[in-house]
């Protein structure tokens, strides 16, 4: 098997120690975005030169590949997770590969979610897929879909939303920026592919405000 890979691998002008390090960026981060960073872009691209490769060998673990070209985006989904735009497996794996996210990232990623169709629906997306959308229409739109608003201690919501610029999601300024509380954020086409349209169907019952009832996510990288 390693000399099968070692062989395709230099067919396509990369080594295995390329491989190795793609693969364990893309298994420890669960997402890669192309305009991210320098490195980011440089490991997207050796994800285009060797995605077969990648994939084989990733679903021999019953890991599954989203790879969404439009967006320069690939994001990776743990066994028996829920995958808009892929056919639904029949695993029933644990949640070994899944790390879960908490209750306020949820609902915030489901807000988001909702804005993001919103601003499709009205023709207000740039030529990247990407919507911008200030703190305190976020805040709002918070307060109107799930009945809360944004963490009103400045280093709670600094936290909340670095972990959504870890996942992909949103762009954000500088801390000083968001604590002013007039900030813009940009939320990433990327978001499509984390959110089902299930999930974000449920923010229409009354029900959502219950906290029992509030959808849950496994990230690393399954849907909400």
């Amino acid at each position: 098997m390693r000399d099968a890979l070692d062989h395709h691998l230099n067919e396509r002008g990369l080594s295995a120690e390329d491989f190795s390090e793609l693969m364990i960026r893309l298994l420890d981060r669960g997402v890669l975005c192309r305009d991210e960073s320098n490195r980011e872009a440089e490991l997207y691209d050796r994800y285009l030169q060797a995605a077969e490769l990648v994939e084989d060998y990733l679903s021999v673990l019953r890991i599954r590949v989203l790879h969404e070209p439009r967006f320069n985006l690939v994001r990776v989904f743990p066994p028996g997770a829920e995958v808009p735009g892929l056919v639904d497996a029949d695993d029933s794996f644990g949640s070994g590969l899944r790390e879960r996210l908490n209750q306020q990232e949820v609902a915030l990623i489901l807000v988001l979610r909702a804005e993001y169709d919103k601003a499709l629906r009205e023709g207000q997306v740039d030529e990247f897929g990407q919507v911008m959308l200030s703190l305190e229409a976020l805040n709002l739109s918070s307060r109107n879909l799930l009945g809360r608003s944004l963490p009103e201690q400045q280093s709670e919501r600094r936290n909340l939303l670095r972990r959504l610029r870890q996942l992909r999601l949103i762009r954000s300024p500088s801390d000083a920026e968001l604590d002013s509380g007039e900030a813009w954020l940009t939320i990433r086409p990327g978001i499509i592919s984390l959110v089902t349209d299930s999930a974000l169907a449920q923010l229409a019952s009354p029900e959502i405000e219950n906290s029992e009832n509030q959808p849950s996510a496994e990230e690393n990288n399954g849907c909400i």
